[in-house]
């Protein structure tokens, strides 16, 4: 009863920081009609600092850790994006009227990290003193490109069964009054429903490609590129003097424009239907305790600090809103940007951030006592 106790007075307490407070102001301005905007490049700037910093953080703490430490951790964050795709597959894709492409391609940006979601946890976690590992945030990209690779491989074995499988038997060639054979109309057929023809050759799906794309697309560059610096440079000074002080201000303007982003893409979200809702709702709490079970596993084992625990509860609960959609996007022509988009930015992030953050960060203050 105390624990419980303990961890409301706890979340209640996080859901008025100002991290959440900007997020939900964001979501109010926008719906009320508010014309207020933040230029692209204002935002694309704030990003690329806030991931620098993420990555000059990770970057120094790795240089001071035993590697040993990390590999658990790493393992469970490799696991945590492939499980992530798979678990989609099989729940989000099996429901009515979703198209198995669709539920694939959000199961992989549920599956990828979002950096800006990964700040915001980092942030409280230091608001509230809860201590973590400072390598923590380079679990990143052990979730995130294996989510991506997972979403893409699934989505193109899919399609090429779908090439493959005839809708009538191929055995059955008879002229058919329209003057086609059989085979024929099942091609036409495949055609309409927005698949290619068949291709009796068959192509391998190349995994590099994909891991490629990932690594070039701007945040997860950004965060390398932090992390390769602090690994490998003496960063201290510029980071103490601006990347540090300038983190919170810039971070509460990212949650501002992503409230107001969240409340456009509802509109997106309608148009496919309610159970990408109830899904974008669902996943991220259901992500996350999976992810804080694995975490308190190697907690146990290595010693894994609670806040580092956190950290990874948090990044499984996240969906990528920067990277992963143009990997996506040409990784899986065939499914609808309006759903794994509108999923993720108008209810996934906010659940992530407005609930996720509070819940697992409140978790890891009580059982730390």
């Amino acid at each position: 009863m105390d624990f419980l106790s303990d961890f409301l007075t706890r979340f209640v307490a996080q859901l008025q920081s100002p991290t959440l407070g900007f997020l939900i102001g964001g979501i109010v301005v926008a719906s009320l009609g508010s014309r207020l905007s933040i230029p692209d490049a204002a935002y694309k700037f704030i990003v690329f600092m806030l991931l620098m910093k993420v990555g000059l953080t990770g970057g120094q703490g790795i240089r001071d850790s035993n590697l040993a430490e990390i590999l658990l951790p790493a393992l469970f964050a490799v696991a945590m994006g492939i499980l992530i795709v798979f678990i989609g597959r099989y729940t989000l894709c099996a429901l009515p009227k979703v198209k198995v492409e669709d539920g694939i391609a959000t199961a992989g940006l549920f599956g990828a990290v979002s950096g800006s979601t990964l700040a915001a946890a980092l942030t409280i976690l230091e608001t509230q003193g809860v201590s973590y590992e400072p390598w923590a945030a380079a679990l990143y990209p052990f979730m995130d490109i294996p989510a991506l690779v997972t979403a893409i491989v699934l989505a193109s074995i899919y399609t090429k069964k779908q090439r493959d499988t005839p809708v009538e038997s191929l055995s059955e060639q008879r002229v058919t009054a329209d003057g086609y054979t059989n085979e024929r109309r099942n091609e036409r057929r495949i055609t309409a429903r927005g698949y290619p023809k068949r291709d009796t050759a068959g192509k391998r799906v190349k995994i590099w490609p994909i891991v490629k794309e990932s690594l070039q697309g701007s945040a997860l560059s950004a965060l390398l590129l932090g992390l390769a610096l602090g690994l490998l440079t003496r960063p201290e000074s510029v980071y103490e003097s601006f990347y540090s002080p300038l983190f919170r201000g810039l971070l509460s303007v990212l949650m501002l424009v992503m409230g107001m982003e969240a409340a456009a893409r509802l509109g997106e979200l309608r148009k496919v239907g309610q159970w990408y809702a109830i899904y974008a709702f669902v996943a991220p709490l259901l992500h996350g305790f999976i992810a804080f079970g694995l975490g308190m596993i190697a907690h146990y084992i290595t010693g894994f600090s609670l806040g580092g625990v956190a950290i990874l509860a948090v990044i499984a609960a996240s969906s990528s809103d920067i990277s992963g959609p143009p990997t996506l996007r040409a990784g899986i022509p065939s499914a609808n940007p309006s759903a794994y988009i509108g999923s993720s930015t108008a209810v996934g992030t906010p659940v992530a951030i407005a609930l996720g953050i509070p819940i697992f960060v409140g978790l890891a203050q009580a059982l730390g006592g």
